[in-house]
């Protein structure tokens, strides 16, 4: 059984539904859930987390983009455009496993960064 570490949503986000209903088709267990709007993760924090990770997933509308940020040197204003929302936090949903973060969600997406 596969279990992420955190998860980052918004209650009443559609995106967010859906990306938990994947994640509970997949029996896929979550260590901590993050109310993005108790807890938002502001711009700064945002950035920390990325560097953190060997590997970015991110939707964009339809589009799935994929970086190896131990290959791929993205400027923090680059990386910025990637997670961060119109509310000026990091997008909803995102998920943290490993050294793996996924922001937004598109099933073909999950299942590749997951492993599932």
């Amino acid at each position: 059984m596969t279990t992420i570490d955190w998860r980052y949503h918004r209650n009443g986000c559609t995106t967010c539904k859906r990306a938990e209903a994947f994640l509970d088709s997949q029996k896929i267990s979550t260590k901590a859930i993050i109310d993005a709007r108790k807890d938002p993760l502001q711009p700064s924090d945002a950035l920390k987390l990325a560097r953190s990770c060997h590997t970015l997933f991110v939707t964009k509308g339809t589009k799935v983009l994929e970086f190896d940020l131990k290959k791929e040197k993205l400027d923090d204003e680059e990386l910025q455009r990637l997670l961060i929302g119109p509310s000026g936090k990091l997008r909803a949903p995102a998920i943290r496993v490993k050294k793996t973060l996924i922001v937004g969600f598109h099933p073909e997406m999950m299942q590749r960064a997951l492993n599932v």
